[in-house]
């Protein structure tokens, strides 16, 4: 499933590309995803001007000129990309040769400047909205959502008060997204490793006694944010169905320390441990056992 880095990802391509344009008219090629559409989307989207291009979570949010917010999640397979008025290119294809096939290209958006935006979608995992803005944050979709991890505000601190008296592993608060929204497994695994923290230690030891933050919540803080930020940077990671907005796939994979590394030596220097893989919930976990504590 794309996570934070590669729908922000995304959320840059398609803004340096769409916002400003109109939408001319809308293809739906069937009448849902993972759910149905809303009632009269291509009508309610024909005509409306892109103004911005948001993020929250993993939701991309595309906001229109009448105050309407159409939102768009990737689920395990969808992505967009951009065709015709300079645009065009063969579908891309992701690290491991996987095809957007224009079969599963679900939804198209016409736009004035003759370019059109696609979304294609081989699993149908995806979802579609559209929301008044002032009733975004209040949304079922919205409004249970954690903070967001790269948030000026999210620092050791704020690890500390959500934390703070929790049982559950660190990885599994990590992962909670009423806590902190738009994580996943991989950069939560990554981060893990570069804050020397085990996946398995309780979450509220991140806290003392007396509510106080401990070190490993500021260094965890950091590792979290410099993750992402580098992964962004890098277009994300494209393991079987992330692209770029352009159909460039992502490189951060290859920057893996501990994701699908199991069996390989661990890279911190000095260490001599070996990377371990766990399954909990259905997910795997990637760690060094003997310097993540």
């Amino acid at each position: 499933m794309p996570e934070l880095p590669e729908v922000e990802t995304i959320r840059r391509g398609l803004s340096a590309m769409v916002a400003g344009d109109v939408i001319r008219s809308v293809d739906l090629r069937r009448p849902d995803l993972r759910v149905p559409f809303p009632p009269r989307l291509a009508e309610r989207l024909r005509g409306r001007r892109i103004i911005a291009i948001d993020r929250r979570a993993k939701y991309l949010l595309f906001r229109l000129d009448n105050q309407a917010v159409f939102v768009a999640h990737l689920g395990m397979s969808g992505s967009f990309r951009m065709a015709g008025a300079g645009h065009d290119s063969e579908p891309g294809r992701t690290h491991r040769g996987a095809s957007k096939s224009p079969a599963h290209d679900h939804v198209v958006l016409h736009l004035r400047s003759g370019a059109r935006l696609i979304y294609n979608d081989p699993r149908r995992f995806g979802l579609m909205d559209i929301i008044v803005s002032d009733d975004l944050e209040d949304s079922p979709r919205f409004r249970d959502l954690g903070m967001e991890p790269l948030d000026h505000d999210f620092d050791a601190d704020a690890l500390a008060r959500l934390f703070a008296g929790r049982r559950a592993p660190l990885k599994a608060a990590l992962l909670d997204q009423k806590l902190i929204a738009g994580l996943g497994n991989i950069y939560v695994c990554e981060a893990l490793w570069r804050a020397r923290l085990s996946p398995e230690r309780r979450a509220g030891s991140l806290v003392d006694r007396r509510g106080r933050k401990r070190p490993a919540a500021g260094r965890l803080a950091v590792a979290v944010q410099q993750v992402l930020g580098e992964a962004i940077a890098a277009g994300g990671s494209s393991l079987r169905d992330h692209i770029g907005a352009a159909g460039d796939p992502g490189a951060f994979q290859t920057r893996f320390a501990v994701y699908d590394r199991q069996g390989e030596p661990c890279l911190r220097p000095s260490c001599r441990g070996i990377v371990r893989r766990r399954t909990h919930g259905g997910r795997s976990t990637f760690f060094c056992a003997v310097c993540q504590r």
